[in-house]
């Protein structure tokens, strides 16, 4: 099966007169906007360029250099911008109002950008975060609070939002789908009815009581929740819309890159419920998370990650290629800990990597101790 770049191979010829706007087409968007685009003068002084012309301003040999330092994830999105402006779908959109911004002591980033659509609306892109620990912990941190990241979406959202004249879709992947929901729900009210759609991509949740009946009740109608089959990050917390359950080429929590979602024709190819692992960790994450106040879920947060980070690793699939020698790394930091923490992130650990588990040769004793 095809992803995004494949998708754009098939159907890029198609025009928006042609074949409507789609939720592939939201995804590919949603990803646009991890692209690094700090060099483009054009943009940061804010003018605007189509797609054609910001793909050949786009410096291809010193991005080359430049990524093989990241992740496999965002080195799909050189890729993906010049696939978009092959195409006589995307080419012609045009970009502008992109920001990249460091965002308060705690170092979060704050990016987004605007697509005008040859069907005559616009789509509003929050970057997310990649497959990184730093980025899960702040995926995980953003389901505990307001942070400067979404007061900046929502002041996004009303000034760039507010003087367009055409009506609007919003949306990303990760934390991008966070940050839209958010920036939709708490939006004023003439700026809610120009929202034709929002796109919550794999994205985390909120607390409970975070969003009031009536802001929701205006908003939900309008949400697209997408997940994969195998979702952790888009799992997080309480989220008011069901979701679309899609396949992807990976396994467990490296479903999460969303290069990996499977699409036919216009559409993802569906699934009908989560994983069995993923239900799992489901369960555990909601069993811990839901129950705690503030200053409990930041705790747990951070002896979570302290274990992640124990391995020495940047990347999620870093862990994983580690094998045993990752697994040893965690559970010296597991035994560090206080016996209630370290009964409860231990079980977020079988929860978030049982598949992973499940392929390593674990002693007798270790298997007792992960495994069901």
């Amino acid at each position: 099966m095809g992803n995004i770049l494949d998708y754009l191979d098939w159907r890029g010829d198609l025009t928006f007169e042609q074949s409507p706007f789609n939720e592939v087409d939201n995804l590919i968007l949603s990803c646009f906007s991890y692209l690094d685009l700090d060099e483009i003068t054009e943009l940061k002084n804010g003018d605007t360029l189509c797609i054609k012309d910001l793909s050949e301003r786009f410096s291809t040999e010193k991005k080359e250099q430049d990524m093989k330092a990241e992740s496999a994830f965002l080195q799909n999105t050189p890729v993906l911008l010049e696939k978009m402006a092959r195409s006589k779908r995307f080419r012609e959109c045009i970009v502008g109002g992109f920001v990249n911004e460091i965002l308060s002591r705690q170092a979060q980033q704050f990016a987004a950008v605007m697509i005008g659509l040859g069907d005559g609306t616009s789509y509003i892109s929050f970057r997310g975060t990649d497959d990184t620990i730093v980025g899960w912990k702040e995926d995980f941190n953003l389901s505990n609070g307001v942070v400067p990241s979404h007061r900046k979406a929502l002041e996004y959202l009303e000034e760039h939002g507010t003087y367009l004249q055409s009506m609007l879709r919003i949306g990303g992947h990760s934390k991008g789908g966070n940050l839209a929901m958010y920036a939709a729900m708490q939006c004023n009210e003439i700026l809610q009815e120009k929202i034709l759609s929002v796109y919550d991509n794999d994205g985390p949740g909120f607390p409970e009581e975070f969003f009031s009946p009536e802001r929701v009740e205006k908003v939900l109608p309008k949400v697209t929740r997408i997940i994969p089959e195998a979702s952790v990050i888009g799992m997080l917390l309480t989220h008011q819309k069901e979701p679309l359950i899609v396949a992807s080429s990976q396994k467990g929590i490296l479903q999460h890159d969303a290069f990996t979602w499977e699409v036919m024709g216009p559409s993802f190819i569906q699934k009908e419920t989560l994983t069995r692992r993923a239900a799992a960790s489901d369960r555990s994450l909601h069993k811990w998370i839901d129950t705690m106040n503030e200053e409990e879920r930041a705790h747990l947060i951070g002896e979570l990650f302290s274990v992640l980070e124990a391995t020495g690793a940047d990347t999620i699939s870093q862990i994983q290629d580690g094998g045993l020698k990752s697994l040893a790394a965690m559970v010296r930091q597991l035994d560090k800990m206080e016996p209630h923490s370290k009964a409860m992130v231990q079980e977020l650990i079988v929860g978030i990597f049982g598949s992973w588990l499940e392929l390593l040769p674990l002693p007798e004793l270790d298997k007792k101790r992960f495994l069901p």
